[in-house]
């Protein structure tokens, strides 16, 4: 079973999506044959690339009730271990986090990715690491194991720039408009940071559809958050 997740660096509900979905990936007994692929999804992609506090940005964006859309998500993320530090968080574009997620893909393989997705999201909302910085960058990089020498390079160089736009575009067309949506098998798309009892279901669904041969069906949403701005319950949307 393959299953993409669209995520963004920027989106605190990608966090807590993706640590649920491994619960639920733990629980499944197929999950050796399960293969996860992270993908790229850019919430705003027009974000300035420089370093802004978090807390300013989302004043700007929804006023008051920003403080308590942070205080929300903490909670919640306490509840799997996570931790978000809003006051040290530093905004900024993703692009080039997302071309190294893409680079370290196809360089080292599908667990590097996993292991620098992880440390991205931990790092950015719990210890103010700046994602459109490259020395931090290269240092989340090399905190998973990942050779120093060619991260740096490439963070460099501007290999994969037009590759992952290419992509992400096609998360559009696909119909992705918030994330996290985690697509199986090319076919069935959920939306959200779904409990683990939920990914378990959908686990174990998608197993035994795709066993007996059901038909494909184009990707759309299940579950998780509804349209419009805003990080609500389940997922960020553009």
């Amino acid at each position: 079973m393959k299953v993409e997740i669209y995520s963004d660096i920027a989106c605190p509900w990608c966090h807590v999506g993706k640590r649920r979905f491994e619960q639920a990936l733990a629980a499944f007994p197929g999950a050796g044959d399960v293969e996860v692929v992270y993908r790229p999804f850019q919430l705003d992609p027009h974000a300035p690339e420089e370093p802004l506090p978090h807390r300013e940005v989302l004043a700007a964006k929804y006023g008051p009730q920003s403080v308590a859309m942070d205080d929300h998500i903490t909670r919640l993320g306490a509840d799997e271990g996570l931790t978000f530090d809003f006051d040290t968080v530093v905004e900024n574009n993703s692009l080039l986090a997302h071309r190294l997620l893409r680079f370290v893909l196809e360089r080292y393989g599908r667990e590097a990715q996993a292991r620098l997705k992880g440390r991205l999201l931990e790092a950015h909302f719990g210890e103010g690491l700046d994602i459109g910085d490259r020395e931090h960058l290269t240092d989340a990089a090399v905190t998973v194991g990942l050779d120093r020498d060619p991260v740096a390079a490439f963070l460099d160089g501007g290999d994969l720039h037009d590759e992952v736009l290419d992509e992400i575009e096609e998360a559009r067309q696909r119909g992705v408009t918030a994330v996290p949506t985690f697509v199986f098998e090319g076919q069935w798309a959920v939306q959200g940071g779904q409990e683990p009892a939920t990914f378990l279901k959908i686990l174990q669904q998608v197993a035994a559809e795709t066993e007996a041969g059901a038909g494909a069906a184009e990707a759309g949403t299940e579950a998780g958050a509804g349209s419009g701005e805003a990080c609500a319950d389940g997922a960020c949307a553009v």
